[in-house]
């Protein structure tokens, strides 16, 4: 049925959870403040938000990185600089890796079957090097990452540009499989090709994106494909 997939990279291969929370907690201490539970758990929450914001066009990838630092720190009345933070953030947060469980097998499975394209919103270079350093770049005939491509999910305008980079392509032997739905899937949706959520947090639906299917972990995507 399918001859195309095109595969999310963060919270669906690679646990951007995970990274993050390790290379806040580096900068926060190199900065001087405390890393507790809270503290984390307060920037994801306003780092999420900035994202979704992206994601309805409301701000630039650009003005995310600084304003989510910027934002944590006015709600704590703290003077650091939010620039000089970003940039260490960014350091930390391109080294190391870590796999969503299910997800290099996965890979393995899928590559001699279909044509595998990575699709990612995130930042380039931490991209790039996340990819590097978990050595899986090989499996995808090519890696589309918004911030090279002028567009991001989800954008017509994104998968338009990745189509248009695929031989042959046939947009109904193609499908999309990320773990965010404004993103993934109401990406998928406005390109014209099937979606898969990879749900494993059991968050709600919506009823105004609705995913051609739904699973909670990696090794059940191979009950169709």
């Amino acid at each position: 049925m399918f001859q195309t997939i095109f595969l999310d990279l963060d919270d669906t291969l690679l646990d951007f959870g995970a990274a993050e929370r390790v290379a806040i907690s580096k900068t926060f201490q190199e900065i001087g403040m405390d890393p507790t539970p809270a503290l984390l758990r307060r920037y994801s929450e306003i780092n999420q938000s900035q994202w979704e914001a992206f994601e309805r066009g409301e701000i630039t990838r650009e003005t995310i990185l600084t304003r989510r630092f910027a934002l944590l720190f006015a709600e704590l009345g703290t003077m650091h600089d939010p620039a000089a933070t970003e940039e260490l953030y960014r350091g930390y947060l391109g080294v190391g890796h870590y796999f969503v469980p299910g997800a290099e097998d996965l890979l393995a499975y899928l590559a001699p079957k279909y044509d595998l394209y990575l699709a990612s919103n995130g930042v380039a270079a931490t991209q790039y090097s996340r990819l590097e350093s978990a050595d899986i770049g090989h499996y995808f005939k090519e890696i589309f990452i918004s911030e090279t491509t002028g567009h991001h999910k989800p954008e017509r305008e994104y998968f338009d540009y990745c189509f248009a980079r695929i031989d042959n392509f046939d947009p109904q032997r193609a499908l999309m499989i990320g773990d965010s739905l404004t993103g993934d899937i109401l990406g998928g949706k406005n390109a014209g090709i099937k979606t898969c959520w990879f749900n494993p947090k059991h968050k709600p639906r919506r009823p105004d994106i609705i995913p051609d299917y739904e699973v909670d972990n990696l090794p059940a995507l191979r009950t169709f494909l």
